[in-house]
């Protein structure tokens, strides 16, 4: 129950933003394209390891249990077992968590891990009336039902219902996640000015840092299959500024909100992967470990108030491990939302919310932003939701061994009103 768990290594694609049409992989394909060069370099027997979990929240009809259909194209002996994990934004943290789970259990030593998503594919759907009319049509069996089925058909039953929206809007609260950030950024007094500014930099840092190859180390090509090379990921603008991002308006709460495409996350697609293994299997295949992971915590909040989500599960954490901010040098908050990430930043310094909501003494305290996602964030490179949980995870543990420090906290917001994070440690300090 106390078996240790180790990074090995990880790899994620470039991440690809949605622009017209379907973006050139599926989250399969996305997925393959991270594992293949993955296990190449690291040159591991596919027979080696125990199972494969991949997070996807919405794979594809032609993609049913799409951990099993990664594993198969990626080479996996058909004796080993996948499959796949759904918790919306943290998904890929998720498969991580289970992978630690069945190692800490006992059950394997050596485990590939990720997530993957490709938001560009998500389904455009016949709506309700359509189907109903479908059915009725159907059953019709004889030329004159046919006729009088037909003359039922309307236009407007064409429509079609977009199962993105769908998936971005929390079925309970009946609120999209813009309009839960609005809501946060209200409670905390985010401004629109300091999400801007937050956003522009996102940006900036993100692309100094593919510029001075930060990402380098866990980037890989991807290919698709007319030759085309995608190398970095296509949604960071070097070239955003305040006063550009002033001049546009509100998308989710018209015409007096806060929330605008440009400091959201972009819809995006993308996968990465991990290999986790044991303390016996580092000794076995001679493996050098990258980081450990040290815990993971979940944490449930208000639907309506899901951005909140990395202020309650770090809280959560840190109390946990017993530890303090001071003790953390190096933060990744997945950027939903450039004000859902400075609205976490704000609770976590209001001593009202502190004590009420999250049973502490006092406020916890301020994270310094200079050690938050110095390399940027979703804002800049995009959300693929099934991908983030795995990636943040992933590139924190590069930050660690970049900056020769120890320890790491990766977090995310979880539409339904979750929270999750993850505490890894760099051991070669």
């Amino acid at each position: 129950m106390n078996k240790r768990v180790f990074i090995v290594d990880g790899a994620r694609t470039p991440i690809l933003k949605a622009r017209s049409g379907r973006g050139p992989f599926s989250a399969a394909d996305l997925a393959v394209q991270a594992g293949r060069p993955l296990l190449a370099r690291n040159q591991i027997p596919r027979e080696a390891f125990d199972e494969v979990i991949l997070g996807c929240v919405m794979a594809s009809a032609k993609e049913a249990n799409i951990g099993r259909v990664a594993a198969l194209r990626l080479g996996f002996d058909l004796s080993v077992p996948a499959w796949t994990v759904q918790r919306n934004c943290a998904s890929g943290m998720q498969a991580l968590d289970s992978a630690m789970n069945r190692i800490q259990l006992g059950h394997s030593d050596l485990v590939l891990a990720g997530g993957c998503e490709a938001m560009s594919h998500a389904p455009v759907l016949f709506n309700n009336n359509y189907v109903n009319w479908l059915g009725k049509f159907a059953m019709a069996k004889r030329l004159p039902k046919k006729l009088a089925a037909m003359l039922d058909f309307r236009l407007s039953m064409l429509s079609p219902d977009f199962a993105l929206e769908h998936g971005l809007t929390d079925p309970v609260v009946k609120l999209n996640m813009g309009q839960t950030a609005e809501k946060i950024a209200h409670r905390f007094n985010v401004t629109r000015p300091e999400m801007d500014e937050f956003s522009v930099r996102s940006h900036h840092r993100a692309a100094k840092a593919l510029e001075e190859g930060a990402f380098e180390s866990e980037m890989v090509p991807a290919f698709d299959n007319r030759g085309k090379v995608y190398e970095f990921d296509d949604g960071v603008r070097a070239d955003s500024s305040v006063e550009k991002l002033a001049t546009l308006k509100p998308v989710f709460d018209k015409p007096y909100g806060k929330v605008t495409a440009a400091n959201s996350s972009q819809i995006s697609d993308g996968a990465a992967f991990l290999i986790l293994a044991s303390e016996e299997a580092l000794e076995k295949y001679q493996l050098e470990p990258l980081a450990e992971i040290k815990t993971v915590q979940w944490a449930g909040l208000d639907p309506a108030e899901m951005g909140l989500g990395p202020a309650y599960a770090s809280a959560m954490l840190l109390h946990k491990e017993q530890l303090t901010l001071d003790d953390i040098d190096y933060w990744e908050y997945n950027e939903a939302f450039a004000g859902q990430v400075l609205a976490c930043l704000e609770a976590l310094k209001n001593e009202e919310f502190c004590k009420s909501e999250l049973g502490l003494e006092g406020a916890l305290g301020e994270i310094d932003q200079d050690r938050l996602n110095i390399h940027g964030g979703a804002v800049a490179c995009g959300h693929p939701v099934g991908m983030s949980g795995a990636r943040i995870v992933l590139h924190l543990a590069h930050v660690l061994r970049q900056t020769n420090t120890r320890r790491g906290i990766a977090s995310l917001c979880i539409g339904g009103g979750q929270g999750g994070a993850t505490l890894i440690e760099n051991l070669s300090v």
